[in-house]
């Protein structure tokens, strides 16, 4: 389960690792690397 401060925030999917997918997450001025589990994740609407 990622981290509590990514939760709400959104991203794009770089690639898939296994059954997880790589999500590229901004956090502050930085580029972060999220890897989450489908269930932990949403499309956008």
């Amino acid at each position: 389960m990622p981290h509590r401060r990514f939760h709400g925030r959104t991203g794009f999917i770089e690639k898939r690792q296994g059954v997880a997918w790589v999500v590229a997450v901004k956090d502050g001025n930085m580029q972060k690397t999220v890897i989450a589990r489908p269930e932990h994740l949403r499309p956008l609407e």
